[in-house]
Protein backbone atom coordinates (compact mmCIF):
# COMPACT_ATOMS: atom_id res chain seq x y z
CA UNK A 1 0.00 0.00 0.00
CA UNK A 2 1.91 2.97 -0.98
CA UNK A 3 0.63 6.40 -0.42
CA UNK A 4 1.43 9.74 -2.30
CA UNK A 5 2.84 12.16 0.16
CA UNK A 6 0.91 10.34 3.09
CA UNK A 7 3.04 10.40 6.23
CA UNK A 8 4.67 6.88 7.22
CA UNK A 9 2.63 7.22 10.02
CA UNK A 10 -0.80 7.42 8.26
CA UNK A 11 0.24 4.57 6.31
CA UNK A 12 0.72 2.59 8.99
CA UNK A 13 -2.21 3.36 10.84
CA UNK A 14 -4.57 2.45 7.67
CA UNK A 15 -2.36 -0.57 7.74
CA UNK A 16 -3.11 -1.42 11.59
CA UNK A 17 -7.06 -0.90 10.94
CA UNK A 18 -7.27 -2.72 7.89
CA UNK A 19 -5.56 -5.75 10.06
CA UNK A 20 -8.10 -4.99 12.69
CA UNK A 21 -11.42 -5.01 10.23
CA UNK A 22 -10.12 -7.98 8.34
CA UNK A 23 -9.63 -9.80 11.56
CA UNK A 24 -12.81 -8.91 12.66
CA UNK A 25 -14.79 -9.77 9.77
CA UNK A 26 -13.43 -13.16 9.67
CA UNK A 27 -14.68 -14.06 12.77
CA UNK A 28 -18.67 -12.91 11.69
CA UNK A 29 -20.60 -15.22 10.29
CA UNK A 30 -22.81 -12.40 8.65
CA UNK A 31 -20.00 -11.06 7.10
CA UNK A 32 -20.18 -12.63 3.27
CA UNK A 33 -17.32 -9.79 2.40
CA UNK A 34 -15.05 -7.03 2.53
CA UNK A 35 -14.08 -4.83 -0.03
CA UNK A 36 -11.04 -2.29 0.28
CA UNK A 37 -12.19 0.43 -2.60
CA UNK A 38 -10.95 3.77 -3.67
CA UNK A 39 -7.69 5.48 -3.10
CA UNK A 40 -6.14 3.51 -0.55
CA UNK A 41 -7.26 0.17 -2.87
CA UNK A 42 -5.32 1.43 -5.80
CA UNK A 43 -1.93 2.89 -4.01
CA UNK A 44 -3.00 6.91 -5.10
CA UNK A 45 -4.28 7.64 -1.32
CA UNK A 46 -3.66 11.33 -0.34
CA UNK A 47 -2.80 13.10 3.21
CA UNK A 48 -6.51 13.64 2.89
CA UNK A 49 -7.96 10.52 1.71
CA UNK A 50 -10.34 8.13 3.35
CA UNK A 51 -10.29 4.67 3.85
CA UNK A 52 -13.12 2.98 1.79
CA UNK A 53 -14.53 -0.57 2.40
CA UNK A 54 -17.67 -2.44 1.24
CA UNK A 55 -18.90 -4.70 4.00
CA UNK A 56 -21.32 -7.09 2.71
CA UNK A 57 -23.71 -8.81 5.41
CA UNK A 58 -26.52 -10.63 5.15
CA UNK A 59 -27.95 -8.69 8.21
CA UNK A 60 -27.22 -4.74 7.04
CA UNK A 61 -29.58 -3.74 10.07
CA UNK A 62 -26.95 -4.81 12.34
CA UNK A 63 -24.92 -2.10 11.21
CA UNK A 64 -27.19 1.17 11.13
CA UNK A 65 -26.65 1.06 14.82
CA UNK A 66 -22.61 1.77 16.75
CA UNK A 67 -22.69 -1.64 18.73
CA UNK A 68 -20.81 -2.92 16.03
CA UNK A 69 -18.54 0.22 15.54
CA UNK A 70 -17.28 -0.12 19.41
CA UNK A 71 -15.44 -3.66 18.28
CA UNK A 72 -13.70 -2.24 15.91
CA UNK A 73 -12.82 1.38 18.33
CA UNK A 74 -14.31 3.32 15.67
CA UNK A 75 -16.35 6.24 17.73
CA UNK A 76 -18.94 7.52 16.95
CA UNK A 77 -20.54 7.82 13.33
CA UNK A 78 -20.40 11.09 11.52
CA UNK A 79 -22.19 10.61 8.77
CA UNK A 80 -25.34 7.76 7.19
CA UNK A 81 -26.09 8.24 3.99
CA UNK A 82 -28.05 5.88 1.33
CA UNK A 83 -26.17 5.13 -2.21
CA UNK A 84 -28.51 2.96 -3.76
CA UNK A 85 -27.69 -0.60 -3.11
CA UNK A 86 -25.80 0.70 0.01
CA UNK A 87 -25.80 2.52 3.00
CA UNK A 88 -22.57 4.31 4.03
CA UNK A 89 -21.88 4.81 7.63
CA UNK A 90 -18.66 7.32 7.85
CA UNK A 91 -16.34 7.36 11.30
CA UNK A 92 -13.80 9.71 12.47
CA UNK A 93 -10.54 8.12 14.53
CA UNK A 94 -9.29 10.36 16.85
CA UNK A 95 -6.55 10.62 14.64
CA UNK A 96 -8.73 12.24 12.09
CA UNK A 97 -8.66 9.40 9.68
CA UNK A 98 -12.18 8.85 8.28
CA UNK A 99 -13.42 5.09 7.86
CA UNK A 100 -16.42 5.23 5.33
CA UNK A 101 -18.14 1.36 5.23
CA UNK A 102 -20.78 1.05 2.26
CA UNK A 103 -22.80 -1.73 3.95
CA UNK A 104 -25.06 -3.97 1.94
CA UNK A 105 -26.13 -6.97 1.47
CA UNK A 106 -24.20 -10.30 -0.89
CA UNK A 107 -26.66 -9.09 -3.93
CA UNK A 108 -24.35 -5.89 -4.04
CA UNK A 109 -21.19 -8.21 -5.34
CA UNK A 110 -23.54 -10.35 -8.09
CA UNK A 111 -22.41 -10.36 -11.61
CA UNK A 112 -25.46 -11.14 -14.05
CA UNK A 113 -25.75 -8.38 -14.42
CA UNK A 114 -23.15 -6.10 -12.76
CA UNK A 115 -25.00 -2.83 -11.51
CA UNK A 116 -23.28 0.34 -12.78
CA UNK A 117 -22.38 1.93 -9.32
CA UNK A 118 -21.01 -1.12 -8.55
CA UNK A 119 -18.90 -1.69 -12.09
CA UNK A 120 -17.63 1.83 -10.98
CA UNK A 121 -16.38 1.01 -7.47
CA UNK A 122 -14.56 -1.93 -8.57
CA UNK A 123 -12.92 -0.20 -11.68
CA UNK A 124 -11.62 2.70 -9.52
CA UNK A 125 -9.63 0.13 -7.45
CA UNK A 126 -10.75 -2.61 -5.20
CA UNK A 127 -8.81 -4.88 -3.06
CA UNK A 128 -10.42 -8.13 -1.18
CA UNK A 129 -9.88 -8.15 2.07
CA UNK A 130 -12.52 -10.86 3.33
CA UNK A 131 -14.33 -13.20 1.23
CA UNK A 132 -15.16 -16.69 2.23
CA UNK A 133 -17.75 -17.65 -0.50
CA UNK A 134 -15.64 -16.17 -3.63
CA UNK A 135 -18.29 -13.55 -4.42
CA UNK A 136 -16.01 -10.74 -4.51
CA UNK A 137 -13.52 -12.53 -7.05
CA UNK A 138 -16.14 -13.05 -9.05
CA UNK A 139 -17.06 -9.70 -9.22
CA UNK A 140 -13.44 -8.17 -9.93
CA UNK A 141 -12.35 -11.07 -12.13
CA UNK A 142 -15.96 -10.21 -13.87
CA UNK A 143 -15.02 -6.15 -14.04
CA UNK A 144 -11.74 -6.51 -15.08
CA UNK A 145 -10.69 -6.64 -18.51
Amino acid sequence: MRGMNVTPQRLAEVGDFLDRVTRWATRREDVTGLLLVGSYARGAARPDSDVDLVLLTTDPAHYFADTWAGELALGDAVRTRAWGPVTERRYALPSGLEIEFGIGTPDWARTDPVDPGTRRVVADGARVLHDPGGVLAALLAHCRP
